[in-house]
Order: structure tokens, then sequence, then C-alpha cells
């Protein structure tokens, strides 16, 4: 098994790269996060990698954190849920807001990612949800949880990204005090400031 790769970037493609490891050239797929880490050609780089082994192919898919690998194993352990969906998760979220996504069971922002339908999202929000929540990320108490994912689903429903949403939900004050209507105020407000 390959778990990880030190080299140089040898070339950069819009879904992955050539690491040179000792002579070595080995294409890995990876997120845009991870691909816009990786900097310039030539630069010694450090992934976190996953072999991903089929009966006619032998795919490597690298990542920047322990995090990212970790996240992407657990989702292509779930059925008819294959690494290159994986992937697109982690290239529209970070791990911190698919984390949050799936822990909140907000399948309205699982499906804003291209190729992950209700049918799909459901069945990740069912099998991950306690796993997700029990170790990926530090969850708000439950009774707000699902309020911030109702925030979620009225900002996607709006036309924003499910990361955009994301990014908004995370940035809201923790208070038990502000009302749904209150806490889809401020994270508009969030789109307002930039």
């Amino acid at each position: 098994m390959i778990s990880s790769l030190h080299g140089k970037v040898e070339s950069l493609g819009g879904d992955g790269a050539v690491i040179n490891v000792g002579g070595v050239g080995f294409q890995v797929f990876m997120p845009t996060s991870t691909l816009s880490a990786l900097g310039v050609i030539g630069r010694e780089v450090q992934l976190y990698t996953h072999l991903h082994l089929r009966e006619d192919n032998a795919t490597l898919y690298g990542f920047a954190s322990a995090e990212e690998l970790g996240l992407f194993q657990t989702l292509i352990g779930v059925s008819g849920l294959g690494p290159k969906l994986a992937l697109a998760m982690l290239s529209a979220m970070s791990v911190e807001q698919l984390a949050m996504a799936i822990a909140t069971g907000s399948v309205d922002l699982l499906t804003a990612v291209p190729g992950i339908g209700k049918k799909v999202a459901s069945r990740l929000v069912l099998e991950l949800k306690e796993k997700i929540g029990a170790g990926w990320i530090t969850t708000p108490p439950p009774e707000f949880a699902q309020e911030n994912a109702d925030v979620l689903a009225a900002l996607t429903s709006l036309g924003y990204s499910a990361a955009e949403a994301a990014k908004a939900v995370a940035a809201l004050p923790a208070s038990p005090e502000i009302s749904l209507e209150e806490k889809i105020k401020l994270a508009l407000g969030y789109f307002g400031g930039k």
C-alpha cells in the first residue's frame, strides 16, 4: 500500500498532478483544495495517499492533510459512492463543512455537489451521521444543529453554493437566543459584507 508520497511536482493538470519520487512519476488525483496548495512545478511536496485497486485499474488519490484522507476513506466506504464522487465532495467543501453537512443531516447541502442526488445524500447521512458526529467535528449542541441545517438549506435554495453557505453559517454567533429568521438575516449579511 502506498500511504504517502514525498517528491517534486513534475506536472499539474485539472484533476491531479504527477509527483516525481526518486525518478518515478506517480499520477495522483486530488481535490481542488490540495491541487491549489501544491504551488508550482518543481516544488517539494508531501501528500497523504490512498491507492484504490480494481480488477482493471490502480488509481492513486492524494490529499494535503490526514483529515482529508480519512474523510475520503470514510466516504468511499458508503455503498454507491466511489472515489470520483468522494473527490468531488472534497473539492466542493472543506473537511469541516462536509462533516458538518453530514452530521446535521443537511441533504440539501450535500445534493448541491455535482453528481450527488437525494438518494446518495440520504444514504451518506444515514450511514455516516453517527460516525462523523462522533469523531470528525466538534458539533454544536444537538438543539442548534438542525437550526444550522435549516439556515444552510435556506441559503442554498437562494442560489448560494454549498461551500458559500457553509462559510456563512460558520461565521454565525453561537447564541441560543438568535431565532432562525435572525440567523438567516445574519448569514445574508455575511455575503453583503464581503
